[in-house]
Order: structure tokens, then C-alpha cells, then sequence
């Protein structure tokens, strides 16, 4: 008889709560490092603080990535699946990868000249609300790195895995209309692993589902796919802003 898998099991939810504790928990190292900044010399040292938020970023990204290989291990063994299998642990990101994100994070920070036309209001604001702002930015930034991490690696073992034959996404109560409408779509095979799509922020997880396994969407999922198909599925090109107004007023 084929067991059941859903994106709201135990194991599941074990996984989000274990990677949300180490978003916590980065969140808390970046926020101590703001004081590399020093607001009159933020040319010399915002590349020094680039450079400590990357270390922090791989250490808690190699975290991730071993409790996400732990998770996958005990989904397998949950599931009965015969042979063996090491799940590979995804390399951090490359450092040209970070630096560019974080320098994305903080290009607000730099003066410029208040009367030129393509000065933003967000780089007319005083410098310590600029900093408030970067800050926020990074620590999403860092966060989907991390996460990325421990998600790659499942994506991968189950790319590898014989026994394995897709993934589906775990998407939160209240997570944003997007990674909600792409939660609904269930289950997809191995060879769609690479579709994944996280935005900075995200908290979306990534589930393992073996031969002999039957994959069957959560209580709430599937309500956002029955959203999905009466609101938005008809409209080609807008079904996301549709998707969105449908959760507003019926979800």
C-alpha cells in the first residue's frame, strides 16, 4: 500500500522550523555586524562589511544544507525505500554571488546629487534611514542564500536519488500569493527540479516524494488551488494579480 506525503507533514514541518530557527538565528550575526559601517567612510567600509556578512552567510548556508541533507535522510527512511543513499551537501554560493547581492542590498547608500532627476527618493532619505533600509534588504538578501542552500541540497538528492521521483513545495499559511499559487501546483518530477523559484525572504521548503509514495496536497493548498483554477486559471497573462485579489477576498 503507498504511503501518503503532503506539504504539511510532521516532517515537513520540522524542516520549515528548522530552517526558520537558523534564519533567526542569521538574522541576529548580520544585525551585529552593521557596526563595520561607519557612516563617514562607507567607501572603505562597507566592502569590509560585505566581506564578514559572507563568511556568516556560508556558515550558516553549510548549516542549512546539513540539516536539509538530515530531513531528506528521514523522509527516506519514513518512506521504505530500499538501497542506500548519501545526499550530497550544495556548495555556498560563490563569493562574486554574495558580494553582489549584499552590494545590491546597500547601492541606496552612496551620495548623490539631491537635484538630479534620477536621484530616487529612497537615496534622498538621511543616511541613518538609508542604513536601516540596506540592512533590512541584506538580511533578506543573506536569508534566501542560506535557505537557497538547504534547499538546493534536497533538489539535488532528489535529482540523484533512483528512488526518488519529484518534489513538491511547502509553502506556509501566510506566505505571499506567489510562492502559494506555485505550492498548489503539487507535486513535479525529477527532471523539473531546476524550476524552483525563491524570492529573498522566502521560507518555502522543498519535499521528497519516493516511489511507493502518493503526494497529496495539504487542507490549505488545496484550497489555494481551487482559487486558483475558479479566479485566475482562465486568464492568461494576469493570473497572479488575480491569484492575489482571489486570496484577499475569499481566502
Amino acid at each position: 500500500m503507498a504511503t501518503l506525503v503532503s506539504d504539511d507533514s510532521a516532517g515537513a514541518r520540522r524542516q520549515r522550523q528548522a530552517q526558520r530557527g537558523l534564519s533567526r538565528l542569521l538574522v541576529r550575526d548580520v544585525r551585529k555586524l552593521r557596526r563595520l559601517i561607519i557612516p563617514s567612510r562607507l567607501q572603505e567600509t562597507v566592502p569590509d562589511w560585505i566581506e564578514a556578512v559572507r563568511a556568516v552567510v556560508g556558515e550558516y548556508g553549510n548549516a542549512s544544507a546539513a540539516a536539509a541533507a538530515d530531513f531528506y535522510e528521514a523522509e527516506r527512511v519514513a518512506a521504505e525505500v530500499t538501497g542506500r543513499f548519501t545526499v550530497p551537501l550544495l556548495d555556498p554560493p560563490p563569493d562574486e554571488q554574495v558580494d553582489n547581492s549584499l552590494r545590491w542590498a546597500t547601492k541606496d547608500l552612496w551620495p548623490r546629487d539631491p537635484d538630479d532627476p534620477k536621484t530616487t527618493a529612497a537615496q534622498r532619505a538621511p543616511l541613518e534611514t538609508r542604513l536601516d533600509v540596506a540592512e533590512k534588504k541584506a538580511e533578506r538578501v543573506a536569508q534566501k542564500l542560506v535557505t537557497d542552500q538547504g534547499r538546493g541540497t534536497v533538489q539535488a538528492a532528489v535529482q540523484r536519488d533512483r528512488m526518488a521521483v519529484g518534489y513538491a513545495r511547502a509553502a506556509a499559511l501566510g506566505a505571499c500569493a506567489f510562492c502559494r499559487l506555485l505550492a498548489a501546483r503539487g507535486m513535479v518530477y525529477k527532471q523539473d527540479t531546476a524550476d524552483f523559484r525563491a524570492h529573498d525572504g522566502c521560507n518555502c521548503g522543498v519535499i521528497p516524494v519516493f516511489r511507493g509514495q502518493r503526494f497529496e496536497l495539504s487542507a490549505h493548498a488545496q484550497e489555494w488551488d481551487r482559487l486558483y483554477r475558479e479566479y485566475a486559471a482562465p486568464f492568461p497573462g494576469d493570473q497572479l494579480r488575480r491569484f492575489r485579489r482571489a486570496i484577499a477576498e475569499h481566502g
